[in-house]
């Protein structure tokens, strides 16, 4: 299982927008920096996928994660791949008995297979505009809820991903 967190938010993520020749594109931006955290976990193999969402980034908003995914997991045992941030390496986190945690390398961002469905998951957010930070909730809920676990395994599943997987698993 790969684990790792996204931050979403009012300020609007920009994108490319085709017009015809000479036509400079207006796009409104909002700058507003209200945001919000989504906590996720991935499988890559089976395109299994749990998110939560979280107010901060930090071992108080993790640890609540953990317990959770703990419960989804049913009692399975799961090795959980992450990066080494401050909220996950915290002395404070009590460990689930069926998480085992597996730190990826620093600055390593493109060997965890959950960042490339946070970019999945926000292209469609590119150049939208939100009223609020529940009408942006519900985008993102909508989304999660279009998602299929082909999708996952497409976007995850990449040979290179899979055998670094694979051999710290194993070792």
């Amino acid at each position: 299982m790969c684990q790792d967190e996204t931050r979403v938010g009012l300020k609007t993520l920009t994108g490319k927008v085709i017009t015809a020749s000479g036509v400079k594109p207006t796009v409104d931006v909002k700058w507003e920096r209200e945001n919000f955290w989504i906590n996720g976990a991935i499988e890559p193999l089976i395109g299994k996928h749990f998110q939560q969402e979280y107010p901060k980034l930090n071992g108080d908003c993790f640890q609540p994660f953990l317990d959770w995914l703990s419960q989804q997991l049913a009692g399975a045992w799961s090795i959980c791949k992450i990066d080494q941030a401050p909220a996950h390496t915290s002395c404070g986190i009590n460990w689930p008995e069926n998480i085992i945690p597996l730190l990826q390398p620093p600055h390593s961002s493109q060997l965890n297979p959950i960042e490339r469905l946070w970019h999945f998951l926000k292209k469609p957010l590119k150049n939208e505009l939100f009223s609020s930070l529940q009408d942006l909730r519900e985008r993102i809920q909508q989304l999660f809820k279009q998602l299929t676990f082909e999708q996952v395994i497409s976007i995850s599943s990449y040979n290179f991903i899979l055998e670094v997987l694979f051999y710290a698993a194993s070792y």
